[in-house]
């Protein structure tokens, strides 16, 4: 089962990870000022991590596919790792579809 972790950055700002099951950071967000701003990023990613629409899939410079998250204002909620393979990253936004909608929240801030 997923979880989702919120922790404090050097900044003093909030953010979280999604992670598999098996531990593996599988969606990561941006920095929130507060803590309850980060929560609602959490809630946003429940929700819009099961519209395929909201996933927008992408090629870093060096080659490498990635995908974010994106509310349906168009903002986005967050981000993945760099893959090897665009079958790896298709895995990566499944398993935020199957995770994130009941995952645990871990607030280790």
């Amino acid at each position: 089962m997923g979880k989702f972790e919120i922790k404090s950055t050097s900044t003093g700002k909030t953010m979280f990870n999604l992670k598999a099951g098996n531990g593996q950071v599988i969606l990561t967000s941006q920095s929130y000022a507060s803590k309850d701003g980060c929560k609602n990023g959490i809630e946003s990613v429940r929700t819009n991590s099961q519209t395929d629409a909201q996933f927008e899939r992408k090629t870093a410079k060096d080659g490498s596919p990635f995908f974010t998250l994106n509310a349906t204002n168009g903002q986005v909620i967050g981000k993945s790792e760099m893959y090897n393979s665009t079958a790896a990253m298709e895995n990566g936004i499944a398993s935020v579809k199957k995770n994130a909608p009941d995952a645990a929240v871990d607030d280790n801030s």
